[in-house]
């Protein structure tokens, strides 16, 4: 059984920036040139969502793949496309095998530009236990202190996020807010856990939280 420990960190509440942060993203646009393997990546996922009819679910930061494959097990009715910015990761444990996954590797501060340059609107969004960051000073490293944030609430209007940091909801519940969304967040129970991260804090004895936001 793997343990993993709870989250330590000094921030004890919701960022004293984090509107000031997610204004002026919303303010200014990210000019970050975007990498050719992103470029190649989202050629990829364009192609396949084009001839493939079903709904699609995009599973971001998706890791070893493991979410992404239960999902495609699932829900067979939908399209799964699992991205992580590693391809060790993606390759590491399960070969791709199911017709309606696709597993790739991107930059998703350049994906997300991407799906909102040409409109792209997916049936669901998952960050399924994204890295919280949770020094103080690391804000700006977290999605929705990120300069790609109004792009990646853009892409779907299903979106779920799960974490074992309440604060980091509850940042994510405050930036959508600003930007005109509601959310709700609550505690989960796990019967089979979506990703390695969610078996080990589930083991750990960690409380585990989920936004859902349906947004306009």
């Amino acid at each position: 059984m793997s343990i993993s420990r709870s989250i330590s960190s000094a921030q004890t509440e919701i960022h004293k920036d984090l509107q000031k942060q997610v204004e002026r993203h919303l303010e200014h646009e990210f000019r970050k040139p975007i990498a050719a393997h992103t470029e190649r990546a989202y050629e990829k996922i364009m192609d396949k969502v084009s001839q493939d009819p079903r709904p699609v679910i995009f599973d971001a930061c998706c890791g070893v793949g493991e979410s992404s494959r239960q999902l495609a097990e699932n829900a067979v009715d939908k399209l799964v496309i699992g991205v992580d910015k590693s391809d060790f990761r993606l390759n590491k444990n399960y070969p791709n095998r199911k017709d309606n996954l696709l597993l790739i590797r991107a930059d998703l501060n350049d994906l997300y530009r991407l799906f909102a340059r040409d409109k792209v609107l997916f049936s669901q969004h998952k960050i399924l236990y994204p890295n919280p960051w949770p020094k103080i000073s690391h804000l700006k490293r977290r999605w929705h202190g990120s300069a790609v944030f109004p792009q990646l609430v853009a892409l779907s209007k299903d979106l779920e996020l799960r974490s074992n940091w309440l604060i980091y909801l509850q940042e994510f519940q405050a930036a959508l807010k600003i930007l005109g969304h509601e959310s709700y967040i609550k505690q989960l129970s796990i019967e089979t856990p979506l990703t390695p991260f969610e078996a080990k804090y589930h083991n750990s004895g960690q409380p585990l939280f989920q936004l859902v936001s349906q947004l306009v």
